[in-house]
């Protein structure tokens, strides 16, 4: 079993460049750690796929890099409203 030592929270910061850039990286130098990074962060698989085989004229780094960056504010979104719906549960309760 490989050893996976990458920041997710560290990954998540970077801007659209530098995520791209990274990917960029990862393809030609460590394939496993984009995969086992983009399983963390919850991307669709099958979407990834789609994408890749459908823009042949764009660099996958950044179609994956746009696939990440859409599922990051998915993720954020969902936190969200899920915060909102806690607090108002939470104020409910109160009384």
């Amino acid at each position: 079993m490989h050893e996976h030592n990458i920041d997710i929270a560290a990954f998540e910061q970077l801007n659209r460049q530098e995520l791209v850039n990274t990917i960029n990286e990862l393809i030609l130098n460590d394939f496993e750690k984009l995969v086992f990074v983009m399983y963390r962060i919850d991307v669709n698989e099958a979407k990834i796929k789609s994408l890749l085989a459908s823009k042949t004229d764009t660099n996958a780094a950044e179609l994956i890099a746009d696939a990440i960056i859409e599922r990051l504010q998915q993720k954020k979104a969902a936190k969200e409203i899920y915060k909102q719906q806690h607090q108002a549960q939470s104020s409910e309760e109160k009384w």
